[in-house]
């Protein structure tokens, strides 16, 4: 048989000397593919080819990659606050609260001093030195009454003296006897009827602050344990109604009670505020005669006896 007759008669049939047999035919074709794609096509084939072989790839989705912030958000948000951490922070919210209160109280406080004119700083220093200058004088007193005690040749009869003295003085302050000297008369006058109970005790505090001795106010003597309360109409003092015009008699140093008065934000302007009309008028000899009956106390008793 000759060559001619080995050479198929169907050329359809016959096969390419350059095509690959056997097994690795498939695979050779594919090689031949992936060389001729991009690299970009080929990095995404790769990657199903990945994903085809992995068992649990349609299973489990891919979770996705939080960043830095998102995690500190998911660890801070929702909160889990334990009880114990509430306590300590109710605690603390309360503690910065009371701060702030006393902070906004001591703001209002001296934002009249912070507003004030110079010459009015300037009194006003000069109220707390004399005030501080009485208190001096008034120790020295004391110091001179105990060294008089111990160096008098007669002590008992020193004593006595002294005693009447005191007994004089304390009458003054307790209300039991008149008393007259230099001072000042303050007078309110209220027709809107806006003038209340503890605006009349700020200015009594403030006068007993800049050295008033002896006050009366409508003929009630004001002591040591007067108190003031709101009534229909008015006011009353230790229980005695008064009405407006409400008319202070002070005896003290004028030169000290009457720029007590008249400080920035001090007793005058908080009674202007309230529409009320006050005047303060000096005078060398301001009598006191509204008196007091002499209360012997329940409890307290002398030591002395």
């Amino acid at each position: 048989m000759s060559s001619q007759d080995e050479t198929p008669e169907n050329p359809e049939t016959a096969q390419s000397p350059e095509t690959p047999k056997g097994p690795d035919a498939p695979e050779a074709s594919g090689n031949r593919l992936r060389k001729e794609l991009p690299e970009e096509v080929r990095a995404q084939e790769e990657r199903a080819e990945e994903n085809a072989e992995s068992p649990d790839a349609e299973a489990e989705p891919r979770k996705p990659v939080l960043t830095g912030r998102q995690r500190l958000v998911k660890g801070l948000w929702p909160p889990r606050v334990s009880r114990a951490q509430f306590i300590v922070a109710l605690l603390l919210f309360g503690l910065g609260f009371g701060l702030a209160v006393q902070v906004a109280s001591n703001s209002d406080s001296d934002g009249a001093l912070r507003g004030a004119r110079q010459e009015d700083l300037v009194r006003i220093l000069d109220e707390l030195d004399d005030r501080t200058q009485r208190l001096e004088e008034e120790k020295q007193g004391l110091e001179d009454q105990r060294t008089e005690l111990e160096n008098s040749s007669d002590q008992a009869e020193e004593a006595r003296k002294q005693t009447v003295e005191k007994e004089k003085q304390l009458g003054i302050l307790a209300g039991t006897v008149a008393a007259q000297g230099p001072g000042i008369t303050l007078t309110i006058e209220d027709e809107k009827g806006t003038v209340e109970a503890d605006m009349l005790l700020d200015a009594i505090q403030e006068l007993r602050a800049a050295g008033a001795e002896a006050i009366q106010v409508n003929g009630v003597r004001v002591v040591a344990g007067t108190y003031l309360t709101d009534v229909s109409d008015g006011v009353a003092v230790d229980g005695n109604k008064i009405s407006a015009p409400y008319r202070f008699k002070v005896i003290g140093k004028p030169q000290d009670l009457e720029p007590a008065l008249n400080i920035p934000g001090g007793v005058v302007q908080t009674l202007e505020k309230e529409q009320a009309t006050v005047t303060v008028e000096r005078s060398d000899k301001i009598i006191v005669d509204a008196l007091r009956p002499a209360k012997r106390p329940d409890y307290a008793r002398s030591s002395s006896q």
